[in-house]
């Protein structure tokens, strides 16, 4: 992450990304706005994963859902174009993961063209909250790493809807000890965005056998007197999606977030 997009607008940001110019994890890019997890899939499916948000809100916060076949999410984003305005997308069909890319354009044209209708679900991220973090000195390590955030596989189950199950994945940030408790105060007054932590410390209780060796992004340092903390993901859909298998769906790539017009502070309770 280049250092000088944390003050860029969110519109010239994804500019900046359909041009191709970022194509890196957008942590701490744009500070003060929401960023979001994308997943998008068949109309006849969409009625399902709306449900299993709805039934999993601290791992997918719905911030908003495109109408049927649209390339935009005009309430939360204005004149964005979906296929393009992140960094880096996943394409999985049948569970499994089929390729990686900066433009899904043709892809999604070519799916509504031959096979129906997709929807776009924009799903709050924790990203959105590190703003706060540091604005009360709490640090936030892959941004001072300029890494992705470490996610990691655990051993929560969702509850399950429709065709839609699978296990709760979580983001790591390690926290100062004496700070945890602000930490926690500070990203449980921002619900839509994951809120608070769901575990503190001992990554064994999650079903984690090595911190330094995430599923998602990238190790962090733990220094002494820190303690990892956990928080709900919105990689979740993609375990989900790994799990039970629908025959075609798009995200975001771990980390590579839809940048909203939201200000964070629209998100607090």
């Amino acid at each position: 992450m280049e250092p000088e997009y944390r003050n860029r607008k969110p519109k010239e940001v994804r500019r900046l990304i359909r041009e191709g110019v970022i194509q890196s994890p957008t942590t701490g890019m744009c500070g003060g706005y929401a960023q979001g997890n994308l997943v998008i899939l068949p109309e006849e499916m969409a009625w399902d994963f709306l449900l299993f948000c709805q039934r999993n809100q601290k791992a997918c916060p719905l911030l908003e859902v495109s109408d049927a076949g649209s390339r935009s999410f005009s309430l939360t984003a204005e004149e964005s174009d979906i296929p393009r305005d992140i960094p880096r997308y996943r394409v999985y069909e049948y569970g499994e993961c089929t390729g990686e890319y900066t433009d899904v354009s043709d892809l999604f044209e070519d799916y509504q063209r031959t096979r129906g209708k997709l929807v776009s679900f924009l799903i709050g991220c924790s990203f959105s909250f590190e703003t706060a973090l540091l604005e009360a000195g709490i640090p936030v390590r892959q941004i001072e790493e300029r890494v992705n955030v470490p996610m990691f596989h655990t051993n929560i189950p969702c509850t399950p809807a429709g065709v839609f199950s699978g296990n709760l994945v979580v983001s790591m940030r390690p926290i100062p000890h004496h700070q945890v408790s602000s930490a926690v105060a500070i990203t449980a007054s921002m619900p839509k965005v994951h809120g608070g932590p769901v575990h503190i410390g001992y990554p064994e209780v999650l079903g984690i056998k090595d911190i330094n060796k995430p599923d998602f992004g990238d190790p962090v340092t733990i220094h002494d007197g820190e303690v990892p903390v956990f928080w709900p993901c919105g990689v979740t859909p993609q375990a989900v999606v790994m799990n039970s298998r629908p025959p075609f769906v798009i995200t975001h790539a771990p980390g590579h977030m839809f940048i909203t017009d939201l200000k964070n502070a629209e998100l607090k309770d």
